[in-house]
């Protein structure tokens, strides 16, 4: 019998299918029940993982009461993070969000506030378990680049429409079609480029620099005829030591897990004594160091069983009843969620902010 029951409540994001196939695929874990008001929403996962209708819901507290989980993924839109992090807590569930954090800082604070003692609240951010960003952090760790004063960071691909799960692709025609109607270009559901992509920036970057908060926030949005949310956002952070720029995108040339655009989605880490290139889904990071300058390829090692996706990670974290590190603990995730809120805030206003407390 599995040790881990788990349902995934909510499909509004599409990364719902890719984290209930690490459940699928992990020896100690079960898809109990999934939940979603749209049934036809759920179809793809329901055909994908053979899962019975008896665990197939459309009534948030049947699926609670029948499945009895153990633990709830929950993909929602993010304007809804912290309404459904309050109703699976009052279960008495660990709780697993995937990306974004919330949509505001209160939110995300509420939602910390609201789990029970002994439950572990999880923010999933894919590009943890990406090789070379945790090569990256691991060279960081060890001193090879120095002090890391700053960070450039580029995040995005064609739009969130271009992709279901799994990186199936979706037609140009029909991404027009679903513009009008979907959540992610609607400001009121926590739209935009800025909100879904700024965070990983944001979170990876208080990652590679041990903690550390900024001090400033800057940020500057596209603003489009007729859409009502950002689809481009450029951030600079001022910290005690140097600036760092995070820059969010949708409209990518190509989708980087299929071809790197340029700009190259991913990380320019530098240090007092080097630098590191750390690109989405490649096989190596490039190095500079003071003893070697000359930009060098260094592998990006594999990751290691027990941390090779984000379910296996918490599951095995929540076993041995350790706490989550890195970008999944949500003090890291909060430090990225007041960078995201002060930029917006800053768009909006049009000028720079101090970080919001």
């Amino acid at each position: 019998m599995a040790t881990f029951r788990i349902v995934g409540i909510s499909f509004d994001h599409m990364h719902m299918g890719d984290l209930l196939r690490c459940v699928h695929d992990h020896p100690d874990a079960e898809i109990a029940g999934i939940f979603d008001p749209d049934r036809a929403t759920m179809q793809r996962a329901i055909d994908t993982f053979g899962i019975p209708e008896d665990r197939v819901f459309t009534d948030f507290d049947a699926c609670m009461r029948e499945a009895k989980p153990d633990l709830a993924i929950l993909c929602a839109a993010t304007a809804n993070h912290a309404d459904y992090t309050k109703r699976l807590a009052a279960y008495g569930v660990h709780v697993f969000v995937e990306k974004p954090f919330a949509a505001s800082v209160a939110d995300a604070r509420a939602m910390i506030a609201a789990m029970p003692p002994g439950k572990t609240l999880a923010i999933n951010w894919p590009l943890r378990w990406v090789e070379s960003h945790v090569t990256a952090k691991r060279l960081v760790d060890e001193g090879m680049i120095g002090e890391v004063i700053e960070i450039h960071s580029y995040g995005g691909n064609r739009g969130p429409l271009y992709h279901l799960a799994d990186k199936i692709e979706v037609s140009r025609e029909e991404v027009e079609r679903q513009k009008p109607t979907s959540w992610w270009y609607k400001r009121a559901s926590g739209g935009g480029s800025l909100l879904d992509y700024l965070g990983y920036g944001a979170t990876l970057g208080t990652w590679y620099r041990n903690g550390e908060a900024p001090l400033e926030v800057t940020c500057v949005t596209d603003e489009t005829p007729g859409i009502e949310v950002d689809q481009h956002a450029i951030v600079i952070c001022r910290y005690e030591k140097g600036l760092s720029k995070m820059e969010t995108r949708w409209g990518t040339f190509s989708d980087p897990w299929v071809i790197q655009p340029q700009p190259k989605c991913g990380f320019i880490l530098v240090g007092t004594e080097g630098t590191i290139a750390s690109w989405d889904y490649a096989d190596h990071v490039t190095v500079q160091t003071r003893a070697n300058p000359e930009p060098h390829p260094i592998p990006a090692g594999p990751l290691p069983e027990g941390g090779r996706n984000a379910i296996e990670y918490v599951l095995g974290c929540i076993l041995r009843g350790e706490p989550l590190t890195g970008p999944l603990d949500p003090a890291v995730s909060l430090i990225g969620q007041r960078i995201v809120d002060t930029a917006a805030q800053s768009a909006r206003e049009k000028r720079s902010l101090p970080l919001v407390p």
